[in-house]
């Protein structure tokens, strides 16, 4: 004898469950973003992709075509852009698969897009192999990185500092840091930013070798100017004929008599910002380190008082853009400093950091992203 059931509820149920599926499924392929968020990451991908790939075009010339001619002009140059991008055996795997295609096309008879899906679908798993491979090896030095830059700010008496990094790839070629060279006296704080030319791997090294004789040199308790030129000179021995260089700049902090003496090597002007909303910039100091083994750095001081922040940060900041292409600029940034609540130097530095995100949105930026600030109490 059966069981009598409610009209509808027993119909329903594989609805239901194949329902549930779908939604499983969509879950695990979209990582629970939304719509809106997913297109934004997708056109943020194909712009970053597009610029990658055309970087090495022609813009002038491209510019000379109109019409269909043009489009067919940027097509060819994509096509090979990426194909040559590809180790030679894979560039004749993607060329027997176009031909099968082509031919597929003429002869309708001869269908051999099948195997030319086949193809393509095998390129891509190889790819794909590389670039797991890959991004586990980034992560893997991305972590070490993160050993060589502090992951908390030392104490310091009468301030406090905070500090952020966005690498524009897994590891970064911008460098901060603040220490006690002699943790047993904590009468010298050396304070320093830097930005190592180039990007990712190569840009990476050089900024761990730049930390490791920053650490040494400053272990021997030389005065800032000489610390500056024997960094110079040894940045200057691996910077590949000045093709490496490294714009930095690095204090000297006496939390006792709250002076801040520094360098600045060709790197963006710190913006110090005065407790009433006057701002000066950190000029003075030289070429940036590995350019010319011999060259000279001045130093200057200056005093910190109660309620000041200065501000340090990389060209990754004042570079970054839009999708417009927009670039934030010195004026947006000088503009959100002298804005500046009177708050700690965390929640000052997440202020600031604020400012650029709502400018950029979702766009994938070009360089690194670093900010350091020092704040008095």
């Amino acid at each position: 004898m059966s069981t009598p059931t409610t009209p509808g509820v027993s119909s329903s149920r594989p609805a239901e469950s194949l329902l549930d599926r779908v939604r499983h499924f969509w879950q695990r392929i979209s990582e629970g973003r939304q719509i809106d968020e997913l297109w934004s990451q997708f056109t943020a991908d194909a712009r970053a992709s597009y610029g990658f790939y055309m970087k090495e075009a022609d813009a002038q010339e491209l510019g000379s075509y109109r019409g269909l001619n043009r489009w067919f002009r940027i097509a060819k140059t994509l096509f090979w852009s990426m194909a040559m991008k590809l180790t030679p055996a894979r560039r004749v795997l993607l060329l027997i698969a176009f031909v099968l295609i082509a031919i597929s096309a003429i002869n309708p008879q001869a269908d051999f897009t099948g195997i030319a899906l086949l193809i393509f679908l095998l390129l891509l798993a190889l790819e794909l192999a590389d670039k797991v491979t890959m991004k586990r090896d980034l992560e893997i030095a991305r972590e070490i990185q993160t050993w060589l830059v502090p992951s908390h700010p030392p104490d310091v008496a009468r301030a406090d500092l905070a500090f952020a990094t966005r690498p524009q790839n897994s590891v970064a070629g911008d460098y901060y840091d603040a220490f006690y060279p002699n943790p047993d006296e904590r009468e010298r704080l050396i304070v320093v930013i830097a930005d190592v030319a180039g990007k990712s791997v190569p840009a990476a090294l050089l900024m761990a070798t730049l930390q490791a004789s920053l650490r040494t040199i400053a272990g021997d308790d030389a005065p800032l100017a000489a610390l500056v030129k024997r960094l110079n000179r040894y940045a200057s021995a691996h910077s590949l004929d000045g093709r490496r260089f490294t714009t930095a700049v690095l204090g000297e902090y006496n939390p006792v008599s709250r002076r801040l003496t520094y360098v600045n090597a060709g790197h963006n002007h710190p913006v110090l910002r005065r407790a009433n909303g006057d701002t000066e910039t950190l000029q003075v100091g030289g070429l940036p380190l590995g350019i010319d083994a011999n060259a000279s750095y001045e130093t200057a001081s200056i005093e910190l008082r109660t309620g000041d922040a200065l501000i340090l940060f990389t060209d990754g900041v004042v570079e970054a853009f839009n999708e417009s292409g927009e670039e934030f600029g010195n004026e947006r940034w000088l503009g959100a400093i002298r804005n500046l609540p009177d708050w700690n130097a965390q929640e000052t530095l997440q202020y600031l950091m604020k400012r650029v995100d709502e400018f950029v949105g979702a766009t994938r930026q070009s360089d690194d992203i670093t900010c350091f600030v020092f704040r008095s109490r």
